[in-house]
């Protein structure tokens, strides 16, 4: 059985959850999942526009795929 990727930082699906919707928390992280993952421009676009519609996004990807919006990712 493959391992799956899970986001912030391979934390379970429910406590990624939680923190999605906790702005701060869901702001932050996603900011250094981007960075950790090498998308230095989709971690710099959610540093501007990751506390309003970004953070919507990641609700509802995160309940539905359990990932978060992976915006500009290559």
């Amino acid at each position: 059985m493959a391992a799956s990727k899970k986001d912030y930082f391979g934390l379970s699906r429910l406590a990624s959850i939680i923190l999605a919707i906790i702005p701060i928390t869901s702001w932050i992280l996603g900011i250094l999942t981007r960075a950790k993952d090498g998308h230095i421009v989709a971690a710099i676009i959610r540093v501007f526009f990751g506390f309003n519609i970004l953070w919507i996004c990641d609700i509802i990807f995160m309940v539905l795929d359990n990932h978060i919006l992976r915006i500009l990712s290559v």
